[in-house]
């Protein structure tokens, strides 16, 4: 198994409220799997994938990535662990604005350990559609294009699990259509597990495991849980 969840809650101190963003008994998702988390905006998806990343901890429970249980690793444990074995596509891009296309894919590998392949990364924006615009800055491309190169800088590093942060909400249906399959095809070409949180019907459709979040987070169905 790529991840093994079993008694996670995550819960959260605010204004002297106590909200319980997580609540999930068991769940586990297979090498290679590709499965789609859906569930309504402010719902607690993107924490969720925080935890799995190891960027949020969990308050109780164990989270498996890879065998490794991350709730067990300090703050400089988990973000090693993260620059080796988890490529991120986040809902905002992320891109760094002053580098080109190329330059931000490399960045997706600075922090793994190995040294960098750039022909790899070359190949990778081949595999987007991008072989064109690998020198042009992200301002001077299509949203549908800069999510593509988001697409290859989390691949780069050649992962073995991408976590995808509703990477379509800000395209059109053609260009989410496009993003999608991209995405999945690129992640069973190098073998990479990938689990995608969305709240749009659209993206369900090119998916053949999907989960409802209020089913998967018992905090979310107890109608407690927030972004």
């Amino acid at each position: 198994m790529i991840v093994e969840i079993q008694n996670l809650k995550v819960d959260y101190r605010l204004y002297q409220e106590d909200l319980h963003v997580i609540d999930i008994p068991t769940w586990s998702v297979g090498n290679g799997e590709q499965i789609a988390i859906y569930g309504p905006s402010g719902s607690g998806k993107s924490t969720l994938l925080h935890v799995l990343s190891g960027v949020t901890t969990a308050t109780q429970g164990s989270v498996l990535v890879c065998e490794t249980d991350l709730t067990r690793l300090s703050e400089a444990e988990r973000d090693r662990f993260r620059a080796r074995h988890i490529g991120y596509v986040f809902q905002n891009l992320n891109l760094l604005t002053g580098y080109t296309a190329y330059e931000n894919v490399l960045m997706g590998a600075t922090f793994a350990p190995g040294k960098v392949d750039r022909a790899f990364a070359q190949s990778l924006l081949h595999t987007v559609g991008l072989a064109n615009r690998m020198q042009h800055l992200p301002g001077q491309m299509s949203l549908g294009e800069q999510q593509r190169v988001a697409i290859a800088r989390a691949l780069v590093k050649r992962p073995a699990l991408v976590l995808a942060d509703e990477p379509t909400g800000s395209l059109d249906a053609k260009n989410t259509a496009q993003i999608v399959r991209l995405l999945r095809t690129a992640c069973a070409a190098q073998g990479s597990a990938l689990i995608l949180v969305t709240h749009e019907q659209s993206v369900l459709a090119e998916f053949d495991q999907c989960v409802s979040y209020a089913e998967l987070n018992r905090a979310w169905s107890d109608g407690e849980a927030r972004s």
